[in-house]
């Protein structure tokens, strides 16, 4: 089954924003980064889910980077965007930024790479559209994703020698 290509601009989320409270800090007295992490898949489930046209699952989450903390009262802005489509897979970019609105400064807190699979009634992989890649940022994404799935399908090959048969 052959599916039109989408455009990067059709899944795209640019904005979704969380307002930081007390109850969403750690023990630092900075955002929780579990909870942060958790937006963050809800956030690329939309993203995957509306390039698919599918129910979508999270089959890995790699390269979370933490490079800054946000704090209470800051507000976390997601931009999430669909880097590359594959048969079923979708690698879907993830970054963060807190706004300090009362000081009017933003700094980047948060990147991260979540793969997503499409996935019928029965959680069989389902056939995703090609992604079209339409300004050069875009493209550039596109190829640093096959390169990161390369990286990602290499150590899986290389850990399998370590399996002892227990669950992982």
């Amino acid at each position: 089954m052959t599916l039109n290509a989408k455009p990067v601009s059709a899944s795209r989320i640019d904005n979704h924003v969380y307002k930081i409270f007390p109850n969403d800090l750690n023990a630092r007295k900075t955002a929780f980064g579990g909870m942060i992490m958790s937006i963050a898949d809800r956030v690329a489930v939309v993203a995957a889910e509306r390039h698919s046209g599918s129910v979508c699952v999270t089959a890995s989450v790699d390269s979370w980077h933490f490079v800054a903390p946000a704090k209470e009262n800051d507000t976390l802005v997601f931009s999430v965007s669909v880097n590359r489509a594959w048969t079923s897979s979708m690698e879907i970019g993830v970054r963060v930024d807190a706004e300090n609105s009362y000081e009017n400064s933003r700094k980047h807190i948060v990147s991260a790479y979540f793969t997503f699979v499409a996935v019928d009634e029965n959680g069989k992989p389902l056939p995703v559209p090609a992604l079209l890649p339409e300004t050069d940022t875009e493209c550039k994404r596109f190829a640093a994703a096959e390169v990161r799935r390369q990286a990602r399908l290499s150590v899986r090959e290389s850990l399998k020698q370590f399996k002892s048969g227990a669950a992982d």
